[in-house]
């Protein structure tokens, strides 16, 4: 029996790939977006008519409106409700971005997170599924596993994450709602964000533009392809209580300068780097622990790096001819 999901930032990367498998289930999809400009819209208008031309597309229905608008976004679960479960993918993102704008970053993560929150408790839907962090592991020890203290975030992106997790306990607790909070590592594939660093080498390299480096690129990370992620945030739509989940590769992290060894092989041309200071609320290094999601979940990663990297490429090299305009 087919079931009926309320999908936000529908217009992103990870949740526009949810919805398509969604889609492929046979499931109908409410997706939720205020297509910001935090990024080039282009890419967010490219993914949402991907999903309208997609073959069920007649099973999703996309709502433009902001989970920071408690009023609409009740008029919406009015409307369209009750839904089985909310998977909310709206977040601001970006370290960097959010010590300029902190004041954006709490209103969507956190307030955005609470607007939901409240909907499902007077709507009376159950199962959230709250997409998180790896950011929220700094300093930790690795491999990073999901019961380490997270309690001195670096970034107002990471804090702000932070206060949606709790947010979320506190009305597991209160009203009885099964909580999934699945934590994202360096997810990158076809149609990433242009701010994230394969994107963005990508685009650097084929155009023969110079790669801003921050740091000497020996920082790594658990680069994980999208496809996998969204295949774990669908299987932790199951009931779980209340579950911190890491998503991520799991195996050893890869650097930054490796990641552009492999793509000037892919796309046949010689990086050009400036070098700049390290980012004081960046992270050296990230490794995900997926032991829990292994046994809760039964989910692991499917792709490689390489066969990842690969994609990637290929969709650019599609797409090269709208996607040389859009700012990294």
């Amino acid at each position: 029996m087919s079931k009926k999901y309320l999908v936000t930032g529908a217009a992103g990367f990870i949740a526009s790939q949810v919805s398509k498998r969604l889609l492929d289930q046979g499931d109908r999809v409410v997706g939720v977006d205020n297509l910001n400009d935090y990024y080039d819209v282009r890419l967010k208008e490219w993914r949402l008519d991907q999903l309208k031309a997609y073959p069920n597309a007649e099973n999703f229905l996309f709502a433009g409106l902001d989970i920071e608008d408690q009023t609409k976004l009740g008029d919406l679960f009015k409307a369209e409700g009750p839904f089985d479960a909310i998977l909310n993918l709206a977040a601001r993102a970006g370290v960097r971005y959010s010590m300029e704008n902190p004041h954006v970053y709490l209103s969507t993560n956190s307030q955005g997170t609470l607007n939901l929150l409240e909907c499902m408790r007077t709507k009376g839907c159950k199962k959230l599924v709250l997409a998180s962090t790896s950011s929220l592991y700094a300093g930790q020890k690795m491999p990073f596993t999901e019961d380490l203290a997270v309690n001195e975030p670096l970034s107002p992106y990471a804090a702000s994450k932070k206060a949606g997790e709790l947010m979320s306990y506190s009305y597991h607790k209160l009203y009885q709602m099964d909580v999934s909070v699945v934590r994202y590592f360096t997810v990158f594939g076809p149609a990433g964000r242009p701010d994230m660093s394969p994107y963005r080498f990508i685009k650097w390299i084929t155009e023969g533009e110079t790669i801003q480096m921050y740091g000497d690129g020996s920082q790594s990370r658990d680069f994980t392809y999208v496809d996998d992620i969204a295949q774990g945030t669908i299987e932790a739509i199951q009931d779980v209580g209340y579950e911190i989940i890491n998503l991520g590769n799991g195996r050893k992290p890869t650097s930054l300068n490796i990641i552009i060894s492999k793509l000037e092989k892919l796309i046949g041309r010689k990086a050009k780097i400036d070098y700049k200071p390290f980012h004081v609320a960046d992270l050296m290094e990230t490794w995900a622990d997926i032991s829990k999601a292994k046994r809760l979940l039964d989910w692991e990663p499917q792709v490689s790096l390489d066969e990842g990297l690969e994609k990637s490429v290929q969709w650019y090299m599609d797409n090269r001819h709208w996607l040389k305009g859009v700012q990294v």
